[in-house]
């Protein structure tokens, strides 16, 4: 990484994930937001994914591409861009060449915490999550910064001897996601429940589509678990992957946006369904507790049919403005203030 002096504006940013286009998961929608809110801010960003390198699909979620011995081709990339500072998003093989890069060569680097993967694999493959949680350890803690999304999974880090936990925050498009217009649902039977999201185990999405409620359950997303789902839930309203306007009329058009997932670290579509006027109802958990603090947007139960129940009577004005305190702009500048210090300086 080249001395650039004290220079710290226009940044040039290289940011390596795993997740990455064509993915479609929180991580992806996050970075790619952040990435166009500092481009246009000025700075040169370089993202580094598994599209750049060859790759196999991951057993059992063919969606998520795994590079395959990434390492001389990383550091073509890398050294062809030149950057300034080094951010690393996800653990996989792209993230601990990185990392391996950066340690060898004296690189400062940050990085982030968006996934339990412990939890997701001891509920695919039942590996104790003490080895997983290690492994994690050993991975963040040798960066200059861990970045963490809530106050509740900053505590937790902290308590699992994570060292450097940071704060960053997260935001939602407010243009894009309104309370209106609330025709997406028309015909089916009311209260339609919703969930909106990656269909895949780990979501626990089958603890929302057991339960006994009045009206209409209605799905919308894609992944894994489809297909087994709509077997076992033929009563269930399946859409399948929505984007753009379909989506945002999809949470306005809902009368309670359900989160059944406990192993989330934040849950973007809690935010896009409250900017939407739309109540939560979720399990107490890290990422709800968070966002989902005030009794007038959403209710948390451990049981999640209570929690269904009463998000009905939640105040879907008071959702709309409880979302508008959440930024990109704000989510963008607090990810570059922490790149900020790690630019090298020589004397002049």
């Amino acid at each position: 990484m080249d001395s650039i002096g004290t220079r710290v504006s226009p940044l040039r940013i290289l940011i390596v994930s795993d997740a990455w286009f064509p993915q479609v998961n929180g991580v992806v929608r996050t970075m790619s937001i952040v990435v166009d809110h500092l481009r246009a801010g000025g700075d040169t960003v370089e993202v580094i994914g598994p599209d750049r390198f060859l790759n196999i699909p991951m057993p059992g979620y063919a969606e998520i591409r795994l590079a395959i011995a990434p390492g001389r081709r990383l550091r073509k990339l890398v050294d062809a861009f030149a950057p300034d500072v080094v951010h690393i998003a996800t653990e996989g093989p792209l993230g601990w060449a990185m990392r391996a890069l950066c340690v060898k060569r004296g690189w400062p680097f940050t990085t982030a915490f968006h996934t339990r993967f412990p939890d997701y694999l001891h509920a695919r493959t039942r590996v104790p999550v003490a080895w997983s949680w290690a492994v994690m350890r050993r991975f963040h803690n040798a960066g200059a910064g861990t970045f963490a999304a809530t106050r509740s999974l900053r505590e937790e880090l902290v308590a699992r001897d994570f060292t450097k936990v940071r704060a960053w925050t997260r935001g939602v498009d407010l243009a894009r996601f309104r309370p209106e217009p609330r025709d997406a649902w028309e015909g089916l039977a009311r209260p339609v429940f919703l969930y909106a999201g990656r269909m895949a185990v780990e979501k626990g999405i089958e603890a929302f589509l057991s339960l006994d409620l009045p009206g209409t359950k209605v799905v919308v997303g894609d992944g894994p678990a489809r297909a087994g789902l709509m077997a076992r839930f033929p009563d269930v309203h399946f859409t399948g992957y929505r984007d753009n306007g379909a989506l945002a009329r999809s949470y306005a058009g809902a009368d309670v946006f359900v989160f059944p997932s406990r192993t989330d670290t934040f849950g973007l579509v809690l935010l896009e369904a409250l900017a939407s006027g739309t109540p939560v109802a979720a399990f107490p958990v890290t990422g709800p507790m968070d966002v989902v603090a005030d009794p007038r947007v959403g209710a948390l139960d451990k049981d999640l049919r209570a929690a269904c129940l009463r998000a009905l009577t939640a105040d879907r004005a008071a959702c709309r403005a409880h979302a508008e305190a959440w930024s990109w702009d704000a989510c963008a500048a607090q990810f570059r203030s922490a790149l900020v210090p790690l630019v090298p300086s020589v004397a002049s």
